[in-house]
């Protein structure tokens, strides 16, 4: 749970915070508010922040460089960036090896939840250091 007085520390998966900006008035509002609104604080590292910029660029988005910055902008200033360790976290074994930079950072991010449409992730719920939780549940959790 979260620590008292502060903001739930959170990593979000690429996929959610893609769709959080891509559709403002999508199934996923609600996160993009929580971390607008300040419900909650984002982590990110230098890898995730990377792999967010690298498939708003994907040309099935069809989002041209001004819309990618545009939306760049909603997210990254309301994140916390997380200096990742030389020596990368031991996390869970995880089926999918572009999912291991979230488990590191929720590791050395000390985050309080992970949130994640990914079964790969969701499938290591009840066995790693904080609840890795879908989107609904985690937008219940808190309300928004």
């Amino acid at each position: 749970m979260p620590r008292s007085k502060q903001l739930p520390r959170v990593v979000i998966d690429t996929n959610l915070v893609l769709s959080a900006l891509v559709f403002a008035q999508g199934r996923l509002s609600p996160l993009r508010l929580a971390w607008q609104s300040k419900h909650c604080q984002p982590l990110l590292s230098s890898v995730t922040a990377a792999e967010l910029i690298r498939v708003l660029a994907y040309p099935k988005i069809k989002l041209n460089a001004d819309a990618q910055q545009e939306l760049l902008a909603d997210y990254l200033p309301y994140c916390t960036t997380v200096r990742m360790p030389a020596k990368l976290p031991v996390t869970l074994d995880c089926r999918d090896k572009f999912d291991l930079p979230f488990l590191q950072l929720a590791v050395a991010g000390k985050a309080d939840y992970l949130v994640s449409g990914d079964q790969d992730l969701l499938s290591l719920a009840g066995e790693f250091v904080c609840p890795i939780v879908t989107a609904d549940h985690f937008i219940k959790t808190f309300n928004l």
